[in-house]
């Protein structure tokens, strides 16, 4: 899940992904935004779910994927649009413009 805060005297957009805990015992994320390097997403117990949060530049465009446990690719059930990637599934679209 996205969740996205816009700031009114800043150009970037706070955005916090969120994968919600079952069966995973690790969730990472990898995009464009971290050269597809998978980044271990932190979990809150609170929460019940992983999350990461990172600032990026208002008015772009940035995909990713989540990796489970290290093996499966996964794309957010929430994500602002999705586009084919090169291995013949689809890329989880983030957008940054306000709505």
């Amino acid at each position: 899940m996205l969740k996205k805060r816009f700031f009114k005297t800043k150009d970037e957009v706070e955005v916090t992904f969120e994968w919600p805990k079952s069966a995973e015992q690790s969730i990472a994320i990898a995009g464009d935004f971290t050269d597809w390097q998978p980044v271990a997403m932190k979990y809150s117990k609170a929460k019940k779910a992983f999350n990461f949060k990172t600032r990026f530049p208002k008015n772009e465009q940035f995909q990713f994927r989540y990796l489970i446990d290290g093996e499966i690719w996964e794309n957010d059930p929430k994500a602002d649009a999705y586009v084919p990637n090169d291995c013949g599934t689809d890329n989880s679209m983030l957008c940054t413009a306000e709505a």
